[in-house]
Order: C-alpha cells, then structure tokens, then sequence
C-alpha cells in the first residue's frame, strides 16, 4: 500500500467512525429527552411493561453513548495513525500512545492497519444492536401501548 492510499484510507476510516459514533448518540439524546413524556401521555406509567421497556430504553441508550464515545476516541487514534507516513509508524504511534495513557501494555510487536479496523468494526457492530435495542425499546415504551 503506498503513503497516500494508507493515509487516505486511515483518515476516511476515521471520518466515517465520527458519523457513525455522532448520529446514534444523537437519536438517543433525543429519544431519551422524550420517552417519558410520550409514555405518560399515553398512559404508560400504569403498564408494567411500559415501565420495563423505559429502562431497558434507558440501559441501551447508556451503552450507546458509551460506545459512540469508544468510537470517537477510535476516530482520534485513526487520525493519528494517518498523520504518519506507513502503516508500521502509525501504529507504533498509537500503541505508544495507549501506553503511555496506561490503556494497553506497550506490544512486543504493532497490530497492522486491517486488524485494528476489525477491531473497531466490532465495537461499531456491538454500537448498532445496543441502538437497535434502545429503539425497540422506546417504541415498546411510547406507541405501542394501549391508552
């Protein structure tokens, strides 16, 4: 791979992380602002699943936050492996960096670009059920229960 299709592909890694992390955060800020306001209007308070399905709303809107926070600061290392010329300084930099905030142990060796891409593929899949859970959930809370 050369200089500029690693960097170019770093960086438009970690642009789409910083969508992909804003927007759910977004709709669960929102969601959650109202969910018990619709739920009261529509009587939701006296079912006890309605009740139930507000903390699981709640619960899965907390992981999501969390985890679009884990894939902002996935975005932030992204960028800075991609202010680096090659895929083995760029990793270097931020497995220094991971140590010497004390989140990882310096490795014997650096992970190349496409293992850490899987990596945060799988903390944006995890990111995407806990949404799916929080809207299932709000729904269940807010328009589908019986006045």
């Amino acid at each position: 791979m050369t200089d500029d299709s690693y960097q170019e592909r770093t960086g438009r890694f970690a642009a789409m992380l910083i969508k992909q992390a804003a927007w759910p955060a977004a709709v669960v800020i929102a969601g959650d602002s109202v969910a018990p306001l619709v739920a009261s209007a529509r009587g939701g308070f006296q079912s006890p699943l309605a009740v139930l399905a507000l903390l699981v709303a709640a619960a899965s809107a907390v992981m999501v936050l969390g985890l679009s926070a884990l894939l902002i600061f996935d975005a932030l290392l992204f960028r800075l492996m991609a202010s680096h010329d090659d895929d083995a300084s760029g990793g270097a930099a931020v497995d220094d960096l991971l140590a010497r905030m004390r989140l990882k142990p310096a490795p014997s060796s650096s992970r190349l670009l496409d293992d850490r891409i899987a990596g945060t593929r799988r903390l944006l899949a995890r990111q995407r059920i806990a949404f799916a859970i929080f809207v299932i959930a709000f729904l269940t809370a807010g328009f589908w229960m019986p006045r």
